[in-house]
């Protein structure tokens, strides 16, 4: 059976024009790579653009998407599976079972969430899957930060950082969940 990689990113495009370039090499390199996006199935925003990459070079969509914000977000139509749950916290359930590696692009609150909780519960015990974000343009350096403060000020240890990883381009992030 074919990986399937959790991208996780966000609902908007964001205001750099470098947010979506990733996001279109995202879909595009898993798809080349024999490899299937599952995602929040959103049709909108970099969520969008990276389904419709991977699409366009005949990739396989998987799409996990709460009743609540299919509406919202216009439901990716024309995939492989588009599946509606009734809560988020069921949406990242499925996400999180499903994936075999998660890959962070730029996103919102909900793209915290759930970077936060797929980093906790690897720390916990529940996966030891990957977890890649990629740093476009800077953007995630600021968490970065914070959790190097969360081991400097005693509430972590440096062990932590095995978690998780940091890369500064797709193709590093995709190079990172090959290994």
């Amino acid at each position: 059976m074919a990986r399937s990689i959790c991208v996780f990113c966000g609902s908007r495009p964001g205001r750099s024009p470098a947010f979506a370039a990733a996001a279109r090499a995202v879909g595009r390199g898993l798809a080349e790579r024999g490899w299937a996006l599952l995602y929040g199935g959103g049709d909108v925003g970099l969520m969008g653009i990276c389904a419709d990459a991977a699409l366009a070079a005949g990739g396989t969509v998987i799409g996990v998407i709460p009743q609540r914000l299919l509406d919202r977000e216009v439901g990716k139509r024309g995939i492989a599976e588009l599946l509606v749950t009734q809560t988020m916290f069921e949406r990242k359930e499925i996400m999180i079972e499903r994936a075999d590696g998660f890959l962070v692009l730029p996103g919102g609150l909900g793209t915290l969430d759930e970077i936060l909780e797929v980093i906790t519960l690897r720390q916990l015990g529940y996966h030891d899957k990957p977890v890649v974000i990629v740093d476009v343009d800077g953007y995630w350096a600021p968490l970065a930060t914070v959790f190097e403060r969360v081991i400097e000020t005693g509430y972590a240890d440096p062990s932590i950082r095995r978690l998780y990883r940091f890369v500064p381009s797709v193709d590093a992030g995709l190079s990172a969940l090959a290994d």
